[in-house]
């Protein structure tokens, strides 16, 4: 292996063109940022997705064609792959994968750290170990290292220092959010592929049997759960705006259009109550530049007071300490 002497023009284009393709909502609101700061987070994004699709056998979220029965590869040997390949990227070695090699250039530029990039993986690690959350916790645990990790690491992109204990936490907590509103609009979806990432124990109180989250007579118990789960998550998005507030003019303008696009999606579902679920919920072109509209007003006053949730970045990442995926604390 050679060290990354990496063409940036070639990786950056690379990853818009991977962000164009995998992330709609996203692509729109990364606009609003300066270039560089783009540039990187087109750079985290193409990362990110590289290890999706891995974990996921898919290509932007699409589902692949694949080969003959027997070629598809177990999913502890895809997160081997995504180790194998963050490793090479974090040693600053060539490996063969454009977003990959676009994680080790992001290493050299910003401040990420490794302890930054092992939430993530552990967000993996917990799919390929086919884990579910049996409490609240274990729901807003799983939220953090799939997506609230991922906000960490953009912050740091943004510029926030990895001493600003506070403002990561609550870059953290924007991550959560979104996470909460991708489970509610993706019941269907994620049932259809043996999994559920709302807790065994809210379905236990609704009187849902495992396993039968989507049968039609239960969508009126299921209805106040997302309700439910929709609370947590404008809980952690208010957390999230008084972060934002600390950062550049611009960079909160985006943050802020990414939390109004996003938290409308969770929005939606909510107030579609039982028939969330017949077609799946989606922000409109319109409606996007509507919310971006909004941001923009939003970025130029100071945000309403907001606490930190209990449940925050360094509270959920002592819990993934405290239970490996190998052994959780809790599963469904």
């Amino acid at each position: 292996m050679t060290r990354g002497n990496y063409d940036r023009a070639t990786l950056v284009e690379s990853a818009r063109r991977s962000i164009r393709r995998g992330s709609k909502s996203f692509a729109a609101a990364s606009r609003l940022f300066d270039r560089e700061t783009r540039e990187r987070v087109w750079l985290l994004y193409a990362w990110c997705r590289a290890c999706d699709d891995i974990a996921d056998e898919q290509d932007h979220g699409r589902a692949m064609v694949h080969g003959p029965v027997g070629t598809r590869l177990a999913p502890e040997d895809r997160l081997a792959t995504i180790r194998t390949l963050t490793e090479l990227a974090m040693a600053g070695e060539e490996t063969g994968a454009p977003a990959f090699n676009a994680l080790g250039l992001l290493m050299r530029e910003v401040p990420l750290t490794r302890a930054m990039v092992e939430d993530v993986l552990a967000g993996f690690a917990l799919d390929a170990a086919q884990w579910r959350p049996r409490s609240e916790a274990d729901m807003l645990r799983y939220c953090y290292h799939v997506a609230g990790a991922v906000g960490v690491m953009m912050a740091s992109v943004m510029g926030v220092s990895p001493d600003d204990e506070d403002t990561l936490d609550r870059a953290s907590d924007l991550g959560v959010a979104f996470q909460l509103g991708n489970i509610v609009r993706d019941v269907w979806e994620d049932d259809a592929h043996g999994r559920c990432y709302l807790p065994v124990e809210w379905l236990a109180e609704a009187d849902i049997p495992p396993g039968e989250v989507t049968k039609p007579h239960y969508r009126p118990a299921l209805v106040p759960l997302i309700a439910r789960a929709c609370a947590l998550a404008r809980q952690y998005e208010a957390s999230a705006r008084v972060g934002a507030a600390r950062l550049a003019f611009r960079q909160r303008w985006a943050v802020l259009s990414a939390a109004n696009i996003y938290g409308a999606i969770a929005c939606e579902v909510e107030r579609l109550g039982s028939h969330a679920w017949d077609h799946r919920v989606r922000t409109g072109r319109i409606a996007k530049l509507r919310l971006a509209a909004a941001a923009l007003g939003e970025a130029r006053h100071d945000p309403a007071p907001a606490p930190r949730p209990a449940l925050s970045r360094r509270e959920l990442a002592a819990l993934g300490r405290a239970a490996s995926p190998g052994k959780p604390a809790a599963s469904g």
